[in-house]
């Protein structure tokens, strides 16, 4: 079997693996002219984490990241507001969850990658469908046919554009600075992911590896503004750590973008052509899941190909992941707003119920997300 795959970011990268486990010859096509390292972290939940144990390459991925046992949420002075131990999923699947460099993933993913399959340079402007295979038109000329086809080409995906039109790209009207920067953390902040939240605006870092740490800081509007401007008004009101790890990045390592999603859609896939990752399921960053869940399309896409034709395993792919990816979407954008609430009696009576919610409760609500979506002879 044959398929070429659009986009080499890291679903695309992870489904390729998982394809080429399995047998299936495929080329990579990824318009960047080179793979960068991505200045950003990337927060790998206990179901990622699965995943890349059945890849082989868990161990890999824990030895050159940080491993994350906790989530909380202060305030701005880093009071705890609410707090999700992640040790009960530690035991229960046999894994962590780890915080590790975007880059750092990227190059551990490409190393497993067989040669001669990641093509650079290659911006797709068109899917042509021909009687048995697809036709992919380039803007350097180039045209190649392939039988099977998965959009792996993000948030504004041209696959997607060309076969759904109507799809809709939400704004949620948060804009985003991230970054990474040479520091370490005091201990008790050293294996959890902490954000901070205030009126309007929010803080969050993470230790990525023994050096480093990333950080992100989001706040209500739709203009970017300037880094200064912006990050000082976080040295004036969030707790001297935060001004610390602020004070201690380059402003070539921050990164700023607004923040979007994709409003669900009911198909994922037309005859031999199929969406997976933020192509298919865009979400905000408020549950640490987008990537996740690309990787977990990754291997649920192969496992169905792996026991049915092409267009028969893209409706039971869409059908075993649709569920869970548009509750991740749905859950992730109304805690987006719960979060950037400004009312102080509002914002009162939620950090309120953060802190009486049982542990129990957020236990829950993780194992919703950690658990994997199989099939049933898988």
């Amino acid at each position: 079997m044959k398929a070429g795959i659009i986009g080499a970011g890291i679903g695309g990268l992870t489904t390729a693996l998982f394809l080429q486990k399995t047998g299936f010859e495929i080329d990579i096509y990824e318009q960047a002219p080179e793979l960068n390292p991505v200045g950003a972290g990337i927060i790998l939940a206990n179901n990622a984490m699965q995943i890349y144990d059945k890849l082989g390459i868990r161990e890999e991925i824990e030895l050159q990241g940080h491993a994350i046992s906790a989530v909380k949420i202060t305030s701005p002075k880093l009071s705890p507001i609410s707090a999700t131990s992640l040790k009960y999923f530690e035991k229960k699947y046999g894994v962590k969850n780890v915080a590790i460099h975007r880059g750092v993933l990227q190059e551990i993913l490409l190393s497993e990658l067989a040669e001669n399959t990641l093509h650079l340079g290659h911006q797709l402007i068109g899917v042509h469908e021909l009687e048995d295979k697809y036709q992919l038109e380039f803007s350097q000329g180039h045209m190649i046919s392939t039988p099977v086809v998965i959009a792996a080409d993000g948030l504004n995906s041209t696959i997607r554009n060309a076969i759904f039109p109507n799809a809709k790209v939400r704004n949620a009207k948060q804009i985003c600075w991230r970054g990474v920067t040479n520091f370490q953390l005091p201990t008790r902040f050293q294996n959890q992911l902490t954000e901070a939240w205030g009126p309007g605006d929010r803080f969050g870092f993470v230790q990525i590896n023994k050096e480093q740490v990333y950080w992100y800081a989001l706040k209500k509007g739709n203009s970017e503004e300037s880094i200064e401007g912006y990050l000082e008004s976080f040295k004036k009101s969030y707790h001297s750590l935060i001004e610390e790890v602020l004070e201690a990045t380059p402003t070539q390592n921050i990164h700023i973008s607004p923040i979007s999603d994709l409003q669900p859609i009911r198909q994922w896939h037309h005859h031999n052509i199929c969406l997976i990752g933020d192509a298919a399921h865009a979400t905000t960053p408020n549950l640490g899941q987008g990537a996740c869940q690309a990787i977990e399309d990754a291997y649920v896409l192969t496992e169905c190909l792996h026991q049915h034709e092409a267009d028969e395993a893209f409706c039971e792919y869409q059908r075993l992941r649709m569920p869970k990816a548009h509750q991740v979407v749905n859950t992730s954008w109304r805690l987006g707003k719960m979060a950037h609430w400004r009312n102080p009696l509002a914002t009162g009576l939620r950090n309120a119920l953060m802190r009486s919610m049982p542990p129990i409760l957020n236990r829950m609500q993780s194992d919703r997300i950690f658990k994997l979506t199989l099939l049933e002879s898988s």
